[in-house]
Order: structure tokens, then sequence, then C-alpha cells
């Protein structure tokens, strides 16, 4: 009966160092997300400002050609986190049905990706601050 006591508070510990494990993931991968948004706000504004308008300075650097492609494509990523459907018609603009040409095009998967976040097709389940 005591080696059975034992291995059940041993399961019950697993699982709760398991749940500590993962909030902590969590914790850090929204943290991380929420930064890379605020940093790419900030970068878009320096660039096209909007004063109190993130999406419309993200939205003006993703359609400059002053700005190599890798960065727009962070930009890209931005709008997609922000999940402002008021990207919708440039996103889409640019979406192509093709393959990814990252030497000439804004990357298709990441726009379709941004896409589906402005279009509220995928849940906030991070929570993370749009602007």
């Amino acid at each position: 009966m005591h080696g059975k006591i034992l291995s059940v508070r041993k399961v019950i510990l697993v699982l709760l160092v398991g749940l500590v494990l993962c909030a902590t993931g969590l914790g850090y991968l929204r943290q991380r997300i929420q930064s890379d948004l605020d940093r790419w706000c900030t970068t878009a504004q320096a660039a096209h400002p909007h004063p109190g308008d993130n999406v419309a300075a993200l939205l003006d650097y993703v359609q400059s050609d002053t700005h190599p492609l890798p960065q727009r494509n962070q930009a890209v990523w931005a709008l997609g986190q922000a999940r402002d459907p008021r990207a919708l018609p440039v996103l889409e603009n640019y979406c192509t049905g093709e393959s990814c040409n990252h030497a000439r095009l804004l990357c298709q998967r990441e726009l379709s990706k941004a896409v589906a976040l402005c279009k509220g097709e995928t849940p906030n389940l991070l929570h993370i601050r749009t602007p």
C-alpha cells in the first residue's frame, strides 16, 4: 500500500513539473512574439510615420520597395500578429497562389498565414496585445 501511494505522488509530481514547464514555455513564447511585434511596429513607425496607427505604418513598410524583401516579410508577419482586417486588401494583393520565390516576391506562406490571422480564422490563444 505504501509503495502505491509513493507511485501516485511521483506521478503527480511529474505532472506538476510538466505543467510548470509548459506554462513557462508558453509564457516565453508569448513574450517573444509580443516583443517582436512591438519592435516591428517601432521599426515601421520610424520608416513610415503614422502616429497612433501601427498597422498603417506596417502596411506602408510592406509596400515599400526601398526595404529588402526579408524585412518586408517580417513586416508581413507583424501584420498577421496584429490581426487587423484593414491589412487584408494589401496582403491579398501580394498573394499569387504560386510557390515562394524569396528572391523576387514576398513569402507566399507568410502572406497566407497573415491573411488567415487578419480574417480571424485563428484564435489569439497567447493573448498577444495587438496594435
